[in-house]
């Protein structure tokens, strides 16, 4: 249990993909981590893309990146209204400005993308945001998971494994 001591935001938000959103909760809470899944709203159940539930924790308003060591974006269509809460950006930005670990599978670029912090960094993703990736300046790579400081990217569900390892051990420090 290598992450005991580490707290990280799950962000959620309806028509999250299902997989992609459970897995690396399971596994950092498999490693000890204390994950809270964040929404707009706490208390409240959001509905995946294939209808299983989540319910969130702790509302965007009461969160801090201060009092968090990382922060996982789900895909599916989650991320095109994610992005446009600017509680959600501002997270992004904050735990970019700190160099904390932030990952993002599949559709969850675009919240990247709307945080605008993708500049120059070698990132993956679904290829069908390839393009929106890539005019936000990014370096795209159709790879099962990339690295690229503290920012650990994914395209979809069947690279999972080889995205919660590196998430996993980028929070471990590794």
């Amino acid at each position: 249990m290598r992450l005991v001591d580490s707290k990280v935001i799950a962000l959620i938000e309806d028509d999250f993909e299902d997989l992609e959103h459970w897995y690396p909760v399971l596994r950092l809470q498999e490693e000890g981590a204390t994950v809270d899944i964040t929404g707009k709203e706490a208390e409240k159940v959001y509905t995946g893309k294939y209808g299983v539930p989540a319910t969130s924790s702790v509302a965007l308003k009461d969160i801090k990146a201060d009092d968090y060591d990382a922060i996982l974006v789900p895909g599916g269509w989650a991320p095109d209204k994610l992005r446009r809460y600017p509680e959600v950006i501002d997270l992004v930005k904050d735990m970019d400005k700190a160099r904390k670990p932030i990952g993002q599978i599949c559709h969850a670029g675009w919240v990247l993308i709307s945080a605008d912090i993708l500049n120059g960094r070698n990132v993956t993703s679904t290829p069908g945001i390839k393009d929106d990736m890539k005019n936000a300046g990014a370096d795209w790579h159709d790879e099962p998971v990339i690295i690229d400081g503290h920012i650990v990217s994914s395209r979809r569900p069947p690279d999972l494994p080889s995205y919660m390892k590196a998430f996993i051990d980028k929070l471990a420090g590794q």
